[in-house]
């Protein structure tokens, strides 16, 4: 069975929200961070190199696959932000 290719790392949110070019599209993810931080009251962590997730949870499929998720987050995309 293939491995997830979207993990949990130790990649810096920081770094990768700084990079993100549109400044109302880095503001928009900074607000976002500032809430999803205090309603989840986790501390945010990159998932693969796009996503910024809080928290996370195991699942497991009826065909046995399984694996880890973040319980909320939202990745900067070229064309929309997505929760």
């Amino acid at each position: 069975m293939a491995e997830a290719k979207t993990k949990r790392n130790e990649a810096s949110v920081d770094g990768f929200l700084k990079k993100i070019l549109d400044p109302d599209r880095r503001q928009d993810c900074l607000t976002v961070l500032q809430l999803m931080r205090k309603i989840t009251r986790a501390e945010p962590r990159m998932w693969g190199t796009s996503i910024v997730g809080f928290g996370s949870y195991q699942y497991k499929y009826a065909s046995g696959r399984e694996g880890e998720w973040p319980l909320i987050g939202f990745a900067p995309r070229k064309g929309d932000l997505t929760l």
